[in-house]
C-alpha cells in the first residue's frame, strides 16, 4: 500500500512539472503574439500614425515585461512599475484628448498600485500576486 502511495505522488509531481511548463510555453506563445501584433501594422505597411504607434509600444512592452515576470517572478513589482509609466506617458504623449487621459488615469493607477505593493499596504488577497 505504501509503494502505492509513493507512485501516486510522482505521478502527480510529473503531471505538475508538466503544468509547469505547459503554462511557461503558453505563456510565450502569448508574449510572440503580442510582439508581433504589435509590429504587424509596420509589416503590413499602414501609415504609422501616433495611435499606432502607440499601441506598438503598449503591446510590445506588455510581451517583453510578461516574459519577465514568468521567468523572473521577483521582477513582478518592477515590471508592473515601469509598465505602469510606460503606458501612462506613451498614452498620454502619443494619443488624442480622450484616450489620452484616460491612458494616463490608467498608468498611474498601475503605478500606484506597484508602489502600495513594495510598501505592502495592499490587501492579502492582492499582495499574493506580487509576493511569491
Amino acid at each position: 500500500m505504501n509503494n502505492i502511495n509513493i507512485m501516486k505522488l510522482k505521478l502527480r509531481v510529473v503531471f505538475n512539472m508538466a503544468n509547469v511548463k505547459m503554462f511557461k510555453l503558453l505563456g510565450v506563445m502569448l508574449a510572440v503574439m503580442l510582439i508581433v501584433w504589435g509590429i504587424s501594422p509596420i509589416i503590413r505597411h499602414q501609415p504609422l500614425t501616433n495611435d499606432v504607434i502607440a499601441t506598438a509600444i503598449i503591446l510590445i512592452l506588455i510581451a517583453i515585461a510578461y516574459l519577465i515576470i514568468m521567468f523572473n517572478p521577483s521582477w513582478t513589482k518592477a515590471v508592473f512599475f515601469f509598465e505602469g509609466i510606460v503606458i501612462g506617458v506613451s498614452g498620454y504623449m502619443l494619443l488624442d484628448f480622450p484616450y489620452n487621459i484616460e491612458l494616463l488615469i490608467v498608468g498611474l493607477i498601475i503605478v500606484i498600485i506597484a508602489i502600495l505593493a513594495y510598501l505592502q499596504k495592499l490587501p492579502p488577497s492582492i499582495l499574493k500576486w506580487f509576493y511569491k
